[in-house]
């Protein structure tokens, strides 16, 4: 948070119009390094505190929400191990990061930059008209070392993801020292991270059940139709649910594998059930709305026009 604010002070942008921008564009994209639902997190505490508890539109809401979303999903495609469908499938055909890199990275990166622009050109004098919030939490600085300590767990949980007796132990280690030094510690997400653990853990309980209608419908499609129909299917199976199920099925071609991933990531921002990183955003975020509640419609209307740029950049480039 305290890059951003430097960041957006560089910006010669008026009010929070720099600050908006760099949250729209960087934190979707570092959840290539620190995962989707990290960035989601991160991005959803920073816009709740900066943006949403300001006065501003009820559009702006849904259309920063929507917009967050998509890039997000698209965001974290930088690498095989950031984004729930990629993740899905990585091991199994063998992606690794440079692959991701030339394949996803780059257009993705461009879509999201494209879709935080036009975002903040809609809404340009709404987010003009913010003062440009002060960052940093008020109180004793955090020691130096407990960052680096937060930062090595970080990296340890990333390393460690597959090593599951090793990711419970820094787990636990990491809930120990957050509890003993808690004067330096904001509230533990603990909730929020169970949705998206929970969601993920019943996909690939369920996923497999879903299995005998949705690889008949995929295999009939061609490498061009296949990214339309998981663009569409993601909205109400979930991103990964589809790359998964095609991960079970061999002898696909390199385009079809490729257009069912980035169709799949396209349409991550759709509805709420669309990426697993989207519940933990909601429950952050809806307070924020009317009634403490997203409609699902305003969300699909809002995603539509990023989701547009996210496929044509994803196909066509």
């Amino acid at each position: 948070m305290a890059v951003v604010q430097l960041l957006a002070r560089v910006l010669p942008l008026p009010g929070s119009l720099g600050y908006f921008l760099l949250v729209m564009i960087a934190v979707p994209l570092l959840g290539s390094f620190i995962t989707e639902p990290a960035a989601m997190t991160l991005a959803a505490l920073i816009l709740a505190d900066r943006f949403f508890s300001q006065p501003i539109s009820l559009r702006l809401k849904y259309a920063t929400l929507g917009t967050l979303f998509v890039n997000i999903s698209i965001g974290g495609t930088l690498t095989p191990f950031a984004a729930p469908p990629v993740l899905m499938v990585a091991g199994t055909w063998g992606w690794d990061m440079a692959f991701m890199l030339s394949t996803f990275g780059w257009k993705a990166a461009v879509a999201v930059t494209v879709n935080a622009l036009g975002l903040s050109l809609l809404f340009w004098k709404e987010l003009a008209g913010l003062p440009l919030a002060k960052g940093g939490n008020s109180g004793t600085p955090v020691p130096p070392v407990l960052v680096v300590v937060h930062l090595a767990f970080l990296v340890g949980v990333v390393v460690f993801a597959h090593h599951p007796a090793v990711f419970m132990g820094l787990f636990l280690f990491f809930l120990g020292v957050t509890h003993a030094y808690e004067h330096h510690q904001d509230r533990l997400i603990l909730r929020e991270g169970l949705l998206v653990a929970f969601f993920l853990a019943g996909l690939v309980v369920l996923g497999g059940q879903q299995q005998w209608w949705l690889k008949p419908v995929l295999l009939s499609m061609s490498s061009d139709a296949v990214f339309f129909g998981a663009t569409a299917l993601t909205a109400f199976t979930d991103n990964a649910a589809l790359t998964y199920l095609g991960s079970l099925v061999e002898g696909l071609s390199d385009d079809f594998k490729v257009a069912l991933v980035a169709g799949a990531v396209t349409g991550g921002g759709l509805t709420v059930i669309a990426n697993a990183p989207n519940p933990a955003g909601i429950a952050i975020l809806r307070g924020h709305f009317d009634d403490g509640a997203v409609h699902p419609l305003g969300l699909l209307a809002a995603a539509l026009g990023p989701t547009v740029v996210a496929a044509l950049a994803l196909r066509l480039l």
